[in-house]
Formats: C-alpha cells, sequence, structure tokens
C-alpha cells in the first residue's frame, strides 16, 4: 500500500503540471507519445535482451505484457483525449470515478469467481461515492459521447490492472527486466494516435514544457507505472480498485495548495475521509475467510 499511495502523490503533483503548462499548448496525443517513449527509454536498461531469443521462452510472455500496456495505458489514453472533444474538465474527472467498480466486476469476470469477497464491492461503490462528493459538477447537455468514451478508458485502465495482476511475472526483479515489453505495446499505440490524430502544429516549443515532459515521462509514467504495476501484485483486488480514486482528492489538494486554485475543502475533506474508509473495508476483506 505504501507504494501505492507514493505513486498516487507522485501522479496527483503531475495532472497540476499538464493542465497549468501543456493542456491546449502541446497536442494531447504528441503529449502521450512523447511520454510513453521517455518511459521506454528509462526502463530499457533494466531489459533482459536474451529475452527475445526464441529458446529463451519468454517470447509469449513479453507479447502479453505489450498487449496488457496497449491497452491500461496505450487505448485508455486515445478514449481519455477524445473525450476533452466532448466534455468539460470536470465532466472528465467526475466520469473517472467508477474505475474502482471496474476493476472489481473484471476481476470476478476474468477468474470466474462466484464469491468475490462482497467488501470489494462495497469497498468499491463507497470509493465512487466518495469520489463524486468532491467532484461532482453540473452536467452539460450533450455529454453521452464523451461520457462513452471516459467509460472506455477506464475500462481499458482497470483491464490493464487487473490483467497484469493477474499474469505471473515471477520475482520483482523479474517484472522489472521485463517491463519494457508494457511500454513498447503502449508506445505503439500512442503513436497510431499521433498518425490518425494529432496536430502537428502544436508541437512543444519551450524549455519548460519540454523540462515537463521529461518528468512525465521518466519520472510519472516510466517509474510511475512501473511502481503502480509491481505494488498492484501486493495488495488485494479491493485495495487496487479503491487507489484509484485516491488520486482525485490527491489531485485536488495538490492544485488547491501550489496553483491556489479555489476548491470546497469541506466536500473535498469529506470525500478524501469516504475514499480512506474504502480503502480500509478493502484490506479487511484479507482478513475474511472465502465464502462456501
Amino acid at each position: 500500500m505504501t507504494l501505492l499511495i507514493l505513486i498516487t502523490l507522485l501522479w496527483a503533483a503531475s495532472f497540476s503540471l499538464i493542465g497549468v503548462y501543456l493542456a491546449g499548448q502541446v497536442d494531447g496525443y504528441i503529449v502521450v507519445f512523447i511520454r510513453m517513449i521517455l518511459a521506454l527509454i528509462t526502463v530499457l536498461p533494466l531489459f533482459r535482451w536474451r529475452h527475445l531469443s526464441p529458446k529463451s521462452g519468454q517470447l509469449p510472455q513479453l507479447t502479453k505484457l505489450a498487449v496488457i500496456g496497449a491497452i491500461q495505458i496505450g487505448a485508455m489514453y486515445l478514449f481519455l483525449y477524445h473525450a476533452f472533444l466532448y466534455l468539460s474538465v470536470a465532466e472528465v474527472l467526475l466520469f473517472t470515478i467508477f474505475t474502482p467498480l471496474y476493476i472489481t466486476l473484471i476481476d470476478e469476470l476474468i477468474l470466474n469467481r462466484k464469491h468475490l469477497p462482497l467488501l470489494w464491492w462495497i469497498a468499491a461503490a463507497v470509493s465512487v461515492c466518495g469520489a463524486a462528493i468532491i467532484r461532482y459538477q453540473p452536467l452539460s447537455d450533450d455529454f453521452i459521447t464523451g461520457f462513452l468514451l471516459i467509460q472506455a478508458a477506464n475500462a481499458c485502465f482497470a483491464l490493464g490492472q487487473v490483467a497484469y495482476k493477474r499474469l505471473p511475472t515471477g520475482k520483482t526483479l523479474a517484472q522489472s527486466q521485463q517491463f519494457a515489453a508494457f511500454f513498447f505495446g503502449a508506445s505503439v499505440i500512442a503513436g497510431l494516435g499521433v498518425l490518425l490524430f494529432a496536430d502537428l502544429n502544436m508541437m512543444p516549443a519551450t524549455n519548460l514544457q519540454w523540462g515537463i515532459l521529461l518528468w512525465l515521462g521518466i519520472v510519472a509514467s516510466g517509474l510511475g507505472y512501473l511502481g503502480w504495476n509491481l505494488a498492484s501484485k501486493w495488495v488485494n483486488t479491493g485495495q487496487l480498485a479503491t487507489m484509484n480514486n485516491a488520486l482525485i482528492p490527491a489531485g485536488i489538494l495538490v492544485n488547491v495548495l501550489f496553483w491556489e486554485q479555489s476548491f470546497d475543502y469541506t466536500r473535498l475533506s469529506i470525500g478524501a475521509l469516504i475514499i480512506i474508509l474504502a480503502v480500509w473495508l478493502a484490506g479487511r476483506a484479507q482478513k475474511l475467510k472465502p465464502a462456501r
């Protein structure tokens, strides 16, 4: 849990950097592609090239990791940035609160577990309620397309997390040595996004923008996604699901403290406490015996 919390704080700062210095100034698809390439370069020194030999028997595993990366962050970002064409930022944040429910549902469907702990479902639902209290905004009249795009992004991110959690990847060192395949898959999908949708006239132009992209690619993406996926194997599904919504209060708090954005502190405090309760409930499921 400690690593998930640290990465949540890391990503919380990154959201504000994107919103203040990149959004509307650099094309979103270009941002994603640069992030994925930098992330790939970051973890590439850990990769063991002998794994590419057919004799190693690792090619099927690397292929699975590439597919997971393509879905979890490659396809997710494509849907997410398309949604901004139809929704306000507040609406995008609001509709991302369903991710914990997708994680819990997908985990049950993939594992065909008829007795998934009820507390995991409750914790996911409580997490959604807490995030809704924090992020609720009146909706625009035309949001159905945007809503469906965000749900597709949520489903991709959830499916990727569950798939990685359930993939036999060995110990932490072995996972680190294979993780470049994850970002390779994400880079391929992000590259297709640039070819199909990007505005090449909106390239990063200042040293500040490039500096932020280096931070986002190397630290937030490269180290962040590696750490998040590694940590996903150390917690139960309920804890992983609820931690997905912990980013919402953390991101708002960073935005308020460092960029002096106004916000309702009462809603923020209540929502954050409810999400913390959800994480605690998910942890309690570890102590319960599976239903028979």
